[in-house]
């Protein structure tokens, strides 16, 4: 079998899509993106392509050897969330070529099902408690929020009240039977951070997600020895070597992203990582349809999964949603807050290509936000 050939599809409402070819007739898909820097990583994966264009597609560990160590300079989010796309893609075809799903060829399944947990937003305390309701009265066992606006580097009491008074307000309301994840999305500095998480103890968050931003990862151990609170962060880490000064702080949970740190491949590796330090792995995954199918792949391969994180319903899709890019939607009903596993091959999932060829004439040119202090300086988004 060889490649013959490959395509780009910018889609909304932020993604990229990728379609690799093979001789024999199959077909694989990636995700390849860095959310607002979708046509940079087109580019990339363009690039990276014409290695392999005419060659095995099977050669999944050589092919991610070459991609990422070919060039003399490395590593970083666009060049990792290429070769993310692209090994997804080889992965999907090798499980279709076989007949058996990638997780059989991660070393076959150690669960039956998959916990998920979905997102929620407000910006007061009775919006967050409603939609907490809304979502536990849908089926979901867990949910996670943002209770931040931009943050000065030391919060007043006011402030920091007014946030703890949003988690109690929502514990209050979903009750104890439901695990609530507390995104702080890099929004505080180290020293807010210490301030705030040991107020959330009383409402015992599941973890809180990335009190600091990765510049300031070597502050970790501080904010971990701070609380009694799970900490998660690495969803803007792109590598191994990027969670290997990061596994010894003490956090709870690694969150690497199967669409920006190098694939199905590296992802596994990372989680092997993880176990060694008693870390549990929750993949990032606020994405399509094709990140979510290689995040579940790994995730019933993968003993020390916590829980995934998926975009039904996050808020940004402005119409458009994941399932509107698969033929049987059918593949992430959730039960109960959680994915049956499927013996389908490759990514488990079947790709409209005609709904993303008409989704990509119309393409995407989408931006994060940029956020603001009341003084006009500038404020993590």
């Amino acid at each position: 079998m060889k490649i013959v050939g490959f395509d780009t599809y910018l889609v909304q409402p932020r993604w990229l899509f990728l379609r690799i070819d093979t001789d024999e007739g199959v077909t694989g898909w990636g995700e390849p993106i860095v959310e607002g820097r979708a046509e940079t990583v087109r580019e990339c994966v363009h690039t990276l392509m014409e290695r392999l264009v005419g060659t095995d597609p099977s050669r999944i560990e050589d092919h991610w050897q070459h991609l990422t160590k070919g060039g003399f300079y490395r590593g970083g989010p666009v060049l990792s969330s290429a070769v993310a796309g692209i090994d997804q893609a080889l992965w999907d075809i090798k499980g279709k070529a076989l007949g058996v799903p990638v997780y059989d060829l991660l070393g076959g399944a150690v669960r039956d099902r998959v916990r998920v947990y979905s997102w929620i937003a407000g910006d007061t305390a009775a919006e967050l408690a409603a939609e907490g309701l809304a979502r536990k009265e849908a089926g979901f066992t867990a949910m996670k929020f943002t209770p931040f606006q931009a943050t000065p580097h030391v919060p007043g009491a006011a402030l920091v009240k007014e946030t703890v008074g949003k988690v109690a307000a929502l514990r209050e309301a979903v009750g104890d039977d439901v695990d609530l994840a507390i995104d702080f999305h890099g929004r505080l500095s180290p020293a807010a951070a210490r301030r705030v998480l040991p107020l959330l103890e009383p409402y015992l968050p599941l973890f809180v997600e990335e009190p600091v931003v990765p510049e300031l990862s070597r502050d970790l151990r501080a904010v971990v020895e701070s609380t009694s609170v799970p900490i998660a962060t690495g969803e803007r880490l792109y590598s191994r070597w990027d969670f290997r000064d990061v596994l010894p702080t003490g956090i709870a949970v690694a969150q690497p992203d199967v669409s920006h740190a190098g694939g199905i491949s590296e992802l596994r590796r990372i989680a092997a990582m993880a176990e060694a330090y008693g870390v549990a792995v929750a993949p990032h995954c606020p994405l399509g349809p094709i990140s979510l199918a290689a995040s579940l792949q790994l995730d019933f391969a993968t003993p020390n999964f916590l829980i995934q994180e998926q975009s039904l319903g996050i808020g940004y899709h402005a119409g458009t949603e994941l399932l509107d890019y698969l033929v049987d939607p059918s593949a992430f009903a959730f039960s109960d807050g959680h994915v049956n596993r499927s013996d389908k091959p490759g990514l488990g999932i079947e790709v409209d290509e005609q709904a993303v060829r008409e989704a990509s004439e119309k393409g995407h040119a989408w931006r994060n936000e940029l956020w603001h202090h009341a003084d006009g300086s500038f404020a993590e988004w």
